[in-house]
């Protein structure tokens, strides 16, 4: 078979150096080290910090760099130079007309650490919390190092006019919640559950247009499927506070040849209805064909304030005026919606798929034209943009280290399908206060009609990994295979490369089990689940699940939960 080669770029003080790093035979199933760790963590550096639950906004002021943002000359429009490239971008808070309108929050927006951004146990966003870096919760008591299926629970699915949605797909993490027992007595949960201090509940929004409610240790449902009628790829979110109330995004509007209206909904757990919605096709968004909401939305529980990009081209912020007495078993929301427009250099569809990061008062998106940005989510100031030259539809992660902060992400294979010569991923260490790139690594990636290099969110490494980030990446040296890549956080060099015979879009999730080992669990296009060491990629245990998992895995203890293609919801003991 053909060697493809893998080239990793570095941005020195000089400027950018460009490195060819290892040939890798297509055909290799083999993990391929490539690298020594000189960055590998000493015991003492792996020592836990305090996380913060409240730490002081960000003055925008006070960042390298800052300029206040210029005027346009139509009122309440303001614009920046792009970051690392020609050309301006600008932005305005619009009214539900488009109108631009002035804005003024009455409550400053303020995000902190990842790990108290639940009040309650469990997943309930996508990669469990505000940096996207999680996806599993508490710890797996580890003695074989075996997958085993626990239990199945069938789901149906949808057809459109040349489409076919079985299962779950993109990105379709399951939430996994431990409800306080006044919670579950306000839902009506049965009483084995009430009583039950370890119940944990799944709730899965999928394709076929129902959200499911199962009890993870069984998958027996908890509740009745709230019946949508429009189907899901993205994850939902449960409210951070333990309120029972859930964000979804439709993510389909064609149900076996009906056409219906996009919609990003809110569900009342205890009635098990929807309560409320925002319109896909928003008069305001620049984009007036498409209304789609895959993006899992972060909630600050301090405001009540609701964040959601869409794939319209808006940001929306919502005042979600919310209440819940669970003595009265009753929860409310009243929301007021705030919409956030931009405008970038090549820009035509808009569009954001991926979903935000937040540190502190920033947030950080990447939408369906290369564009990658920073806003400000109190003010709605936008700080920079920076060109990522394709689509990215995979959430990024955010790490906060003594060195800075900083965010990694990778771009797909999409509208560069129609460039000569061989087509590439790029993976980018951006310095998230500022935007600039720190390091790039590229990698072949294939366009079948299928999009190829990365769909799925990297993994941060920590503990006895904290010097790596590990991505999955699709289509690479073939049309069906992949590879997982360690790379260097501080060089971006790779520290090894795994083949895979069958590509993934799903996002990799570590498992950390009692013992203090880390895992790393990855679905694949041909319904494989590994567990894998995260320390050299390679494979401890593998159980099959039918047919392709888009959708990624959230794990709660030795608990893993994942939707097929071939139509299952699968419970998976890691034992």
């Amino acid at each position: 078979m053909e060697t493809r080669m893998v080239h990793a770029r570095r941005l020195a003080a000089a400027g950018l150096a460009l490195a060819t790093l290892v040939g890798v035979a297509a055909c290799s199933t083999e993990t391929v080290r490539t690298g020594e760790r000189p960055n590998k963590p000493t015991a003492a550096a792996t020592q836990a910090r305090t996380p913060n639950a409240d730490p002081a906004a960000i003055r925008l002021s006070e960042l390298p760099g800052y300029l206040p943002p210029r005027g346009t000359g139509e009122a309440n429009v303001f614009e920046r130079n792009m970051t690392d490239s020609a050309g301006t971008f600008s932005w305005s808070v619009v009214d539900e007309h488009g109108e631009p309108t002035g804005y003024s929050s009455r409550e400053q927006v303020v995000f902190g650490d990842p790990e108290t951004y639940n009040q309650i146990p469990g997943v309930l966003t996508f990669r469990g919390n505000n940096h996207r870096t999680g996806g599993a919760w508490g710890t797996a008591q580890v003695t074989e190092q075996q997958l085993e299926v626990a239990w199945t629970r069938q789901i149906g699915e949808i057809r459109g006019e040349g489409s076919y949605w079985p299962g779950a797909g993109w990105t379709g993490q399951p939430l996994l919640v431990q409800w306080p027992r006044e919670t579950k007595v306000a839902m009506g949960l049965d009483a084995k559950y009430v009583d039950d201090d370890n119940f944990v509940e799944v709730i899965y929004p999928v394709f076929e247009g129902k959200i499911h409610r199962l009890d993870l240790k069984t998958g027996e449902p908890t509740k009745p499927a709230i019946e949508v009628g429009w189907g899901f790829k993205g994850t939902a979110s449960v409210d951070p506070r333990g309120y029972p109330l859930l964000y979804a995004g439709q993510g389909l509007n064609d149900t076996n040849g009906t056409i219906g209206p996009w919609r990003y909904r809110v569900f009342d757990l205890i009635q098990n209805k929807q309560v409320w919605h925002i319109a896909g096709l928003d008069p305001a968004a620049p984009r007036q064909d498409w209304g789609a909401f895959d993006s899992s939305a972060l909630v600050d529980a301090q405001t009540d304030t609701l964040m959601a990009p869409a794939e319209n081209g808006l940001i929306y912020k919502v005042k979600l005026n919310s209440s819940y007495d669970p003595e009265a078993k009753k929860v409310t929301v009243d929301p007021e919606v705030t919409r956030l427009r931009y405008t970038a250099p090549g820009n035509e569809k808009y569009g954001i798929e991926n979903s935000a990061v937040a540190y502190r008062n920033l947030m950080f998106a990447a939408d369906n034209e290369g564009k990658l940005f920073a806003w400000d989510a109190t003010t709605l100031e936008m700080l920079w943009m920076r060109e990522v030259e394709d689509d990215t539809d995979a959430s990024l992660v955010l790490e906060e280290t003594p060195q800075g902060v900083f965010l990694y992400t990778g771009n797909e294979v999409d509208a560069r399908k129609q460039a000569t010569g061989d087509l590439v991923t790029n993976i980018r260490k951006i310095d998230a206060l500022t935007g600039k790139q720190l390091w790039q690594y590229d990698i072949p990636a294939y366009y079948t009609g299928i999009n190829g290099g990365v769909l799925a969110t990297p993994v941060i490494g920590k503990g006895p990994i904290a010097d790596l980030v590990i991505f999955n990446i699709s289509r690479t040296t073939a049309p069906r295979e992949g590879d997982l890549v360690a790379l260097d956080k501080a060089t971006g060099e790779v520290v090894w490369r795994r083949h895979l015979g069958n590509y993934s879009w799903s996002s990799p999730t570590l498992v950390t089990s009692t013992d203090g080992r880390l895992y790393g669990v990855l679905a694949d296009s041909e319904g494989v689940m590994h567990l894998f060491d995260p320390e050299t990629g390679e494979d401890i245990s593998t159980v099959s699940l039918g047919k392709n998992v888009e959708a990624t895995p959230s794990v709660f203890g030795d608990m893993l939960v994942v939707a097929s293609y071939d139509r299952n919801i699968y419970g998976i003991r890691i034992r």
